[in-house]
C-alpha cells in the first residue's frame, strides 16, 4: 500500500470566479453564499452574497481578523453549517442539501480536518488515533488498517512513534500525528483551522513543508491561517473582511 504517497493527476490553472472554472478541475464552488445568525431578535451577517472557485489540487490560505468570517467559511465548506443563501459545491456535491447523516458520512470519506490544537484522544496510542477514522467510516481491510496507520505515521516522520501516547510526545509531533489521522482516508480535500497556531517556530516550519507536499501529491489544501509565512507559501490567499472576500482571491502568483 502506498496511500499517503499516491500522486494524483495534475490540474489546469485556477480561474478567479466560481462561473469561470469547467467542472473537471472544480473542487470547491461558492456561488453567492450568504450565512445569517440570529441572536434573539438581531440578525448578524458572517458572509455576504460570497463567490469563491477552488481547483483541484490547489493550495488556499484563508486570512483575515478574528470575527471576519473565516471560520464561517470552513464550516460551510466542511458541511457543518449550512448557508442561508446560495451554494456549495464540493466535489461536484451540493453539501448545503445533504442530511446531518449523509454529511457525516461525505466528510468521512472525501475529507481531512486538521485542528490547531490536535484533537487526538489521549487515551490511544498515535497508531489507533489514525486508525479511528477508518473504523468510523469503514475504510480499508480491518486486517490492513494497522499496516495503513503504521505508513502514513512514518510518511510524516513518526515511524518510532506510533506505539506511543499523545502525552508522549511533543506538540509537534502530535500535529504531526493529526496530519496523518487527516489522510487515514486518502481524502483529495485537507482543511486546516490554523494549523501552526499552537506550535514553535521549528515545529510550524516542519507543518509547512508537510503541507507542500500534500498539494505536490494533488490534493487540495485550504487553510486558515494567521501566520504570514504559511499564507506566503500558498498558491492563492483568500483575505476575507465584514464577511466579504478582499483583494487576495485571484489567482496564483
Amino acid at each position: 500500500m502506498n496511500i499517503s504517497l499516491r500522486t494524483r493527476p495534475p490540474t489546469v490553472p485556477a480561474p478567479t470566479a466560481a462561473t469561470d472554472l469547467p467542472d473537471r478541475s472544480t473542487h470547491i464552488s461558492m456561488r453567492r453564499v450568504s450565512k445569517t445568525y440570529t441572536t434573539g431578535d438581531v440578525p448578524f451577517t458572517a458572509l455576504d452574497e460570497v463567490d469563491l472557485a477552488v481547483r483541484r489540487g490547489e493550495f488556499v490560505a484563508v486570512v483575515g481578523p478574528s470575527g471576519s468570517g473565516k471560520s464561517t467559511l470552513l464550516n460551510l465548506i466542511t458541511a457543518i453549517d449550512r448557508p442561508t443563501d446560495g451554494q456549495v459545491l464540493v466535489g461536484g456535491v451540493d453539501i448545503g442539501a445533504l442530511t446531518e447523516n449523509q454529511a457525516a458520512r461525505w466528510r468521512g470519506r472525501h475529507l481531512g480536518v486538521i485542528f490547531q490544537f490536535f484533537q487526538l484522544l489521549p487515551m490511544l496510542s498515535l497508531a489507533d488515533n489514525v486508525m479511528l477514522p477508518m473504523d468510523l467510516c469503514d475504510v480499508h481491510a480491518r486486517r490492513d488498517r494497522p499496516d495503513v496507520a503504521r505508513e502514513l505515521l512514518g510518511s510524516v516522520g513518526l515511524a518510532d512513534h506510533t506505539d506511543k501516547l499523545p502525552s508522549q510526545v511533543s506538540g509537534g509531533q502530535q500535529q504531526r500525528a493529526a496530519i496523518a489521522r487527516a489522510l487515514a482516508n486518502d481524502p483529495e480535500l485537507v482543511i486546516g483551522d490554523e494549523p501552526t497556531g499552537n506550535l514553535d517556530s521549528a515545529s510550524a516550519a516542519s507543518m509547512m513543508a508537510l503541507f507542500d507536499t500534500l498539494v505536490a501529491q494533488g490534493r487540495t489544501v485550504v487553510l486558515v491561517t494567521h501566520d504570514p509565512q504559511l499564507a506566503a507559501r500558498a498558491g492563492r490567499v483568500v483575505r476575507v473582511q465584514d464577511g466579504s472576500l478582499g483583494d487576495g482571491t485571484g489567482g496564483p502568483r
